[in-house]
């Protein structure tokens, strides 16, 4: 099967003209082996897909730098890819969210990934104790002031040393937005965040779009899947499996919604069907007028999926876009975030 051509969106807040894959692929927690890693980056570049996203606190960096070396390897062979092709994100661990160990820690991640450089490096906005890693965050004990200033200076560093061609942040709220912007010399090119029908965040995109910040959204939690083991509120949604009927797609209308609100995504699967379906089964149709304007936008409920990594959960940690949520859903929620996902870290 001929590999697809990703459509790409330009990063403008970068000195070159740097692109960047609509569909990446996610390894967030828990890869189950080296070899099913390795197999499944060399199916998905034979496949077309060309972004790969990872953070340190994963636990998945040495896994994909091996995976990437070996598919590179494999596929200069083939004559499928090279190096400058792929587009690399990684993240930088809270422990490690601090001026001084920015760069350390950059130039460790890449020593694990074996690589020379990063396409995008993102930060999120909560320091911990460095050198100790405990998830939940003891809110008390381990949580530290965030000096964003000091840190995006550090990122900025990071881009003139050339050691990422891309800066940008993960779960920022329009306000941590304005503070991190009333610093920044160089604006973030991309916000990661919690994003999909049922958490539609409407205000974040708009701020992100305005011309003059042009701040790329990427999606995680797409599907709603992995942190759950409740109702899922995508999935299982009586009216988006009308318009699935309707279209003849499943998964898809999900995607599909991101990719026509100009969001890009990072779909996790090493099932080589589904993988296949997150490429071919998005680009090449569209949602109705009435899809959007009558049954995505007033008929689905909204609620976050992920309130965040602490414990107990602050309730600033997304300012204007919060939700507040019960004790027993905040205890339910840290059994089952430790359990599937670390998208906050």
């Amino acid at each position: 099967m001929a590999a697809i051509e990703i459509p790409t969106v330009l990063l403008t807040n970068t000195s070159a003209q740097l692109k960047m894959p609509v569909v990446g692929m996610g390894s967030a927690p828990d890869f189950t082996c080296k070899k099913d890693t390795k197999d499944a980056i060399i199916e998905a570049i034979k496949q077309g897909y060309r972004h790969f996203d990872t953070a340190a606190a994963y636990g998945s960096d040495q896994a994909l730098g091996e995976a990437l070396k070996e598919a590179l390897k494999e596929a200069i062979e083939l004559g499928l890819v090279i190096r400058d092709e792929l587009f690399v994100t990684s993240k930088l661990m809270v422990t490690e969210n601090h001026p001084h160990l920015v760069i350390p820690a950059l130039q460790k991640s890449l020593k694990t990934l074996q690589l020379d450089y990063l396409d995008l490096y993102l930060i999120h906005p909560l320091s911990s104790q460095p050198g100790k890693f405990s998830f939940p965050i003891d809110v008390e004990a381990d949580l530290l002031p965030f000096d964003v200033k000091g840190v995006w200076e550090s990122m900025e560093e990071s881009l003139k040393l050339g050691l990422t061609k891309a800066i940008g942040v993960s779960n920022f709220s329009v306000k941590k937005l304005e503070n991190l912007l009333s610093v920044a010399t160089v604006l973030p090119a991309v916000n990661q965040v919690e994003m999909n029908l049922a958490w539609q965040q409407k205000k974040l995109p708009e701020f992100c779009n305005a011309n003059a910040h042009g701040i790329v959204l990427t999606a995680f939690s797409k599907l709603r899947k992995g942190a759950s083991r409740g109702p899922n509120e995508v999935m299982e949604n009586d009216m988006l499996k009308e318009i699935a009927d309707a279209h003849g797609k499943i998964a898809q209308v999900s995607l599909r919604w991101l990719y026509e609100q100009g969001v890009t995504f990072v779909p996790k699967s090493y099932d080589k069907g589904r993988m296949n379906q997150n490429l071919r089964h998005i680009f090449d149709w569209s949602l109705t007028k009435e899809d959007h304007e009558h049954k995505i936008s007033d008929q689905i409920k909204q609620n976050r999926l992920i309130p965040g990594p602490t414990k107990p959960g602050l309730n600033d940690l997304y300012d204007d876009e919060i939700k507040k949520k019960t004790y027993s859903e905040i205890t339910r929620f840290h059994y089952q975030y430790t359990r599937h996902a670390r998208h906050m870290i």
